[in-house]
């Protein structure tokens, strides 16, 4: 591999590390719950990661791992896509429902409790980014890589 990709391949993947470290930051320093798709979401980051490590570590199907790499991020982007689609109410809540509260309770302590244990529905955008979500600011981004693997991918090889 040329070292043109090489450093194609070691900015993506500082980016990527940027992004993840991010969400951490965002999750445990700012304290934004993130829903399950959040969480989600964070899987073809990291199996981003190790795909771009390999490529460097391993020296036979470069090739080959470019395009799972466009593939990997074609599906966040599609999980992005989705979760904005909930966001915006385009499409129902269905892995991100809300946990059920008895609202009949006359327990203060019990309802706090039933409000703490709740999963955060994936419709509650709590943290923006120049006023995109972060599951739009990812499917972006995921769009962008996967054009970029694509392109690698076709380009391997040639000079």
């Amino acid at each position: 591999m040329n070292k043109k990709i090489n450093n194609i391949l070691i900015f993506i993947l500082l980016i990527l590390s940027i992004f993840l470290v991010g969400a951490y930051i965002i999750e445990f320093g700012l304290g934004h719950e993130p829903c399950n798709l959040c969480l989600y979401q964070r899987f073809p980051y990291f199996i981003s990661i190790i795909l771009i490590l390999s490529i460097f570590f391993i020296k036979k199907s470069q090739k080959t791992i470019l395009m799972i790499l466009a593939l990997v991020s074609i599906s966040g982007a599609a999980l992005a896509f989705y979760h904005v689609g909930i966001e915006q109410g385009f499409i129902s809540e269905a892995v991100c429902e809300v946990g059920k509260i008895n609202v009949e309770n006359t327990d203060i302590k019990q309802l706090q409790k039933d409000l703490s244990n709740s999963p955060l529905g994936c419709k509650n955008v709590t943290f923006r980014i120049f006023g995109l979500s972060l599951a739009t600011i990812n499917a972006i981004f995921s769009i962008f890589l996967s054009v970029i693997f694509i392109k690698l991918h076709l380009n391997y090889g040639k000079n």
